[in-house]
């Protein structure tokens, strides 16, 4: 009966995203109408899932006959954060259906595929079944990214993909090594990595691979730039699950709790703090509220990305920093899911009476994604501080930084309400567009699903009190983030009109990627430049040697095959030669280490 229900929770989405899929592209006018009729039933592909994890035992389970035989079970990382999935992606999914268009079976398609992906990261219990699920939902992803088919749509498609190919190649090497190190079991991988005499090639594979897709700084140009261009509901999952993969990702497979390393860690540290503000200076100059929302995200991956190098740097508080790091996703993922939907909703629905409803949803999911104190989200970054209460970087304590992050993400949403009050409304009525009574629903779940998934699923050792202690410290970060947004957004534009009016030109959506572009632009000129100016040397030379008498039309035309079949080669041998680089770069740090 389990076996059953693991399969129908696999094929069900996917059968309904190949129908979908096969209406959209279908030209009988009847097959389109039956797709709309039966769009909004979309959402309940999802429900076997749902089920599986509210019945499914502890015990994994071996499916010797799929491929190479795959493990896949539940357990105290993936039971809570695939129910949040199932929640997040219903709601997505029902958000596509509630203004139809005649892209929306393609939209849902994606989703659900994307859905099966990032759910079998969660349940993945061997690194093939881990790598294949990555792959599925990186690849997948794609069509959320490109939906729209704007030029910027297509810009962010293009990035996705070249950083979506360079954490394929990462992960794969990455798990490669782990299987030969022994680890093929994810239960068996951590000690297999700590033991291997290549941990740290293997380590530093696995944190750029799946830091890519968690948004590590330095690796998060991909979220600013997709987030706009895909639609409110994609955004909510590639922001709410998708990333939090790369966390499964790293949780499941470093070394975490069984060997120390402390410069690897404290460098993940460090990054991961410097993402978390830096992400917060980025954000407040934007002007589009689903790009402020994409660097919040940043900044609360970056907070995530603290406990993990915690872990990294000392192994007897892992357990603590891995069961935070589920607790702070679990609240995450409904609460930003939520803010996102919530942009479209407040444009159609923020007027009249329904206005002030809007205000008390998009504030609620607010005050959780902050960690506000009484919501769960206090409840995560409590976790998160008692964690790794002891740890040091050059002397100073993480823990009395992370309080600065909810400061930072409170600048962050003062920056998203200014952009959403200024923003021109579309007025709709309920009944054209039933998007706020669903919206509501997504709130009051976000708000207190997260309580119930943990308590039942990811038990911690205490939880905050309502002392006034530990009140005010919830509430001292808001305070300040709050008394800055306002003093930033209310003061500073009358004092100085021209800085406000020209920042946002200066910081664009995508930060780093801009000056990579332009330096991949110069030097695509550069090289366009020596290769015409060999081309025409080479021209002389074969003048010259026509007139001389010496080879013939026949020499020529041997020198241009050969140019053309250089040609073909020429991105190949970049590509070569980049990866030769990266390798020796690798094993240069593993014989410095060792």
């Amino acid at each position: 009966m389990m076996l059953t229900l693991w399969i129908v929770s696999v094929l069900a989405p996917l059968l309904v995203a190949a129908v979908l899929a096969g209406s959209h592209r279908a030209r009988t006018p009847r097959i389109r109408v039956i797709a709309q009729r039966h769009l909004s039933l979309a959402p309940l592909s999802l429900l076997p899932a749902a089920l599986l994890t509210l019945l499914a035992p502890a015990e994994p389970l071996h499916a010797n006959w799929l491929m190479m035989g795959i493990t896949v079970g539940f357990d105290v990382v993936s039971r809570a954060l695939t129910m949040v999935a199932v929640l997040l992606y219903a709601a997505a999914i029902w958000a596509v259906t509630w203004r139809y268009d005649h892209r929306a079976p393609e939209l849902v398609a994606y989703l659900l595929v994307c859905f099966v992906g990032n759910a079998g990261v969660y349940l993945a219990q061997d690194v093939v079944m881990l790598y294949a699920s990555f792959s599925l939902m990186s690849l997948a992803a794609v069509g959320l990214v490109v939906h729209e088919r704007t030029a910027a749509a297509f810009r962010a498609t293009r990035i996705y993909l070249v950083l979506a190919v360079i954490s394929e190649m990462a992960v794969l090497a990455g798990v490669v090594f782990t299987a030969q190190a022994g680890g093929y079991l994810v239960v068996d991988a951590p000690a297999a990595v700590a033991e291997s005499p290549h941990r740290a090639v293997i380590v530093v594979l696995l944190i750029l691979g799946f830091g890519i897709k968690a948004g590590l700084v330095g690796l998060h140009m991909w979220l600013p730039l997709a987030h706009p261009a895909a639609p409110p509901p994609a955004s909510a999952v590639l922001s709410g699950a998708m990333v939090k993969a790369g966390l499964v990702g790293m949780l499941r497979l470093l070394p975490l709790g069984e060997a120390a390393m402390p410069a690897v860690g404290a460098a993940v540290i460090v990054l991961a703090l410097f993402g978390a503000f830096a992400a917060v200076v980025l954000g407040v100059v934007q002007c589009d509220p689903k790009v402020v929302l994409a660097y919040s995200t940043i900044s609360q991956m970056g907070f995530l990305s603290v406990l993990v190098g915690t872990a990294l740097v000392a192994p007897e508080l892992a357990g603590a920093c891995i069961t935070a790091a589920v607790i702070y996703a679990v609240h995450h993922g409904l609460a930003k899911g939520a803010l996102f939907i919530g942009v479209p909703v407040w444009k159609h629905h923020a007027t009249g009476l329904r206005r002030h409803l809007v205000i008390a949803g998009m504030a609620v999911a607010g005050l959780v994604v902050v960690g506000a104190p009484l919501s769960s989200g206090a409840v995560g970054k409590y976790a998160a501080k008692e964690a790794i209460e002891s740890t040091e970087i050059w002397g100073v304590q993480v823990a009395d930084l992370l309080p600065f992050v909810a400061t930072g993400s409170t600048v962050l949403l003062v920056r998203l309400a200014w952009i959403l009050l200024a923003t021109e409304r579309e007025p709709r009525h309920p009944k054209d567009d039933p998007a706020l009574p669903a919206w509501l629903l997504l709130v009051a779940l976000s708000a207190s699903v997260p309580w119930i998934l943990t308590d039942r699923w990811v038990p911690l050792d205490s939880v905050p009190g309502l002392e006034p202690v530990t009140l005010w410290d919830a509430t001292w970060p808001m305070l300040i983030g709050l008394g800055i947004g306002v003093l930033a957004w209310y003061v500073v534009p009358r004092w100085l009109p021209r800085l406000s009016a020209h920042v946002e030109t200066i910081m664009k959506p995508g930060d780093l990627v801009i000056p990579i572009e332009a330096g991949t632009h110069r030097l695509a000129m550069g090289a366009r430049f020596v290769t015409e100016r060999i081309g025409t040397l080479r021209d002389s030379v074969s003048d010259v040697a026509i007139n001389l008498g010496i080879g013939g039309t026949r020499t020529v035309a041997q020198v241009a095959r050969a140019e053309t079949a250089a040609a073909k080669w020429s991105n190949s041998g970049a590509a070569l030669i980049a990866v030769l680089i990266v390798l020796t770069v690798l094993m240069l740090f593993t014989e410095g280490t060792s």
